[in-house]
């Protein structure tokens, strides 16, 4: 049972997600409105800026051609294997710079220089080494989602309590020990910040890498739009952009709920 005080907070709490998700709506429905009656007023160009209503025809023409779903299910199923890839490689990398102090002084300053590289700069020559295919653009999203990993991940573990490793090792608990029983943990609000980070990391490195060697994919419609001068369908493509990231970051979000409880 729970208290008065209790139920008193958990109402309040929902009440405040409502009020939450209803602003969020109201300003999202706003946006389109307002983006549409500009258009209608003829106050910008609908060449340039598209509408709502031709957005929507689009979607409409794609999911008619049998491309719709195609192009949506391309770019999810790399950015999910980009993502997943970029955890466990980002992941096993900042254990062992953990693990091996040296090792992590070695590899630091490779992974400033790394960091700070254009990464788009790198599209063409990984088409030269990887090829023009599903390869590149996963190797693509992992250049910009795996160092942010590493990164995130190892400053997590270097920064864990001090106080509570010394005190493990009182117990004469070994490295394996502090690392499975204290270091994981104690960073599982780290973990959870880097996948919600990585999804739109690897979704955008996804989509740099179907600009590039793409004949499939949102990224793909995105190009050959504007190649074609056809500004629905990129700004169609920017909206399917748009849906799949929010959807993606509310799936972290409906596991990190989960992790959390079962903490």
């Amino acid at each position: 049972m729970y208290s008065e005080e209790h139920k008193t907070y958990l109402q309040k709490e929902k009440r405040n997600n409502i009020l939450i998700l209803s602003t969020q709506i109201i300003i999202f429905i706003l946006f389109i409105s307002l983006w549409q009656l500009l258009v209608y007023f003829n106050i910008i160009n609908r060449f340039i800026f598209s509408s709502p209503f031709d957005v929507i025809k689009t979607i409409i023409n794609l999911y008619q051609q049998g491309y719709l779903f195609n192009h949506i299910f391309i770019t999810i199923w790399e950015t999910t294997i980009s993502f997943t890839l970029s955890i466990i490689i980002g992941t096993l990398i900042a254990t062992i710079m953990w693990w091996h102090k040296f090792i992590a002084k070695v590899i630091e300053p490779y992974l400033t220089i790394l960091n700070s590289l254009p990464k788009v700069a790198l599209g063409p020559i990984l088409i030269i080494w990887v090829g023009a295919n599903i390869k590149s653009i996963i190797f693509m999203a992992l250049l910009i989602s795996v160092i942010i990993t590493i990164i995130n991940v190892y400053n997590g573990f270097i920064n864990t309590d001090e106080n509570k490793i010394k005190l493990m090792k009182s117990f004469k608990a070994t490295k394996k020990q502090i690392y499975t029983k204290l270091i994981l943990p104690a960073n599982l609000y780290i973990f959870i910040n880097v996948l919600k980070l990585n999804i739109s990391m690897a979704l955008i490195g996804v989509i740099i890498g179907e600009l590039l060697v793409s004949k499939k994919g949102i990224g793909y419609l995105i190009m050959y739009g504007s190649q074609v001068f056809n500004l629905n369908l990129v700004i169609t493509g920017i909206f399917l952009l748009s849906i799949i990231s929010v959807l993606m970051y509310y799936l972290v979000t409906y596991w990190e709920k989960k992790l959390i409880k079962y903490q």
